[in-house]
């Protein structure tokens, strides 16, 4: 594929800014000073507006606890819930080094979010994050009362590969067929894993020149798979676009920049949801690029907030 810069296309307020996201340079030998230079930024925020309490839910079958993180508003209320998975590129990032989004959430909306931790690759390949996510449902599900949650009104959302994880689990809720999600809310969401390699299906030269590069997205995406074959049922947990049946999931929220790499496999998930008879609404942002919602005095940013917040009131009918 023939590369050409983009600049030109981002957004106007966009544009002066684009540098400020720190170039973390991602491999098997930088990855743990990578990570230490991911939650030194997280580290530089102000304290959210509600503080987590930290909980441990028992690993599926035989996996390591799974530390979780619970914002929940002071006044008691039968509240929706939504299980929020963080964003890192699948080898990045903590539910607490990330809490802002979540708490944020929990205190606009006033709704309980737990936020789970789940086990970062490539130390813990595929289906470890995963299981981790299902995990983190159950737990909620089954403290639903004692949260203050109202068991029917329960979505997982999440953001870059927190938002791939958060389709994973749609998935699997579905096929297991245990429990059951109100909705999921995917935003910019790492959802395929050809993008940016040899078999990419998209080949869009616009996208992915900037913050989340098609050479990070194999990096991550490489050490999610691991030893994993793709030759079973489960290759819509590892990489959500390889389901080959999207019906039966719940209501679907998505949202991505137009040169977000993640744009071509947000669209054509969204219209494979819909052709499935998934309701779904499928929101793009001219000019956007992966993450430039984190600007927040852009216009951009405050319709992507705007249209972001209208769903999950609508959604969870909270």
């Amino acid at each position: 594929m023939t590369t050409r810069s983009t600049i030109h296309l981002v957004d106007p307020q966009l544009a002066p800014l684009v540098g400020l996201f720190p170039d973390i340079e991602l491999s098997r030998s930088t990855l743990v000073q990578a990570r230490a230079d991911s939650d030194a930024i997280s580290r530089m925020r102000p304290p959210p507006p509600i503080e987590p309490v930290r909980y441990l839910a028992a690993g599926y079958d035989g996996a390591p606890d799974v530390p979780l993180l619970v914002f929940k508003p002071e006044n008691a209320r039968l509240r929706p819930a939504i299980l929020h998975v963080h964003g890192g590129g699948m080898v990045m990032g903590s539910a607490y080094g990330l809490r802002h989004g979540p708490s944020s959430f929990a205190a606009n909306h006033d709704i309980v979010i737990v936020s789970v931790d789940y086990r970062l690759a490539p130390e813990t390949p595929f289906p470890g994050p995963q299981e981790d996510c299902y995990t983190a449902l159950a737990w909620l599900l089954e403290n639903a009362e004692t949260l203050g949650v109202d068991a029917a009104r329960i979505a997982v959302m999440g953001e870059s590969a927190g938002g791939g994880l958060a389709a994973a689990l749609a998935q699997m809720v579905r096929d297991r067929g245990e429990h059951r999600l109100c909705a999921q809310i995917l935003v910019y969401p790492m959802l395929d894993h050809r993008t940016g390699g040899a078999e990419d299906p998209y080949d869009n030269p616009s996208v992915g020149e900037f913050v989340w590069t098609r050479e990070k997205n194999q990096f991550g995406w490489g050490c999610l798979r691991g030893e994993y074959a793709l030759n079973d049922d489960r290759q819509g947990w590892f990489s959500p676009s390889l389901a080959t049946d999207l019906s039966d999931l719940p209501p679907a929220f998505i949202t991505t920049g137009t040169l977000d790499l993640f744009f071509d496999e947000s669209l054509e998930y969204a219209r494979r949801l819909c052709q499935a008879g998934v309701s779904v609404e499928m929101r793009s942002y001219a000019g956007g690029f992966h993450g430039f919602n984190f600007f927040a005095d852009t216009d951009i940013a405050r319709s992507f907030d705007n249209d972001l917040n209208a769903a999950i009131k609508r959604l969870l009918r909270a």
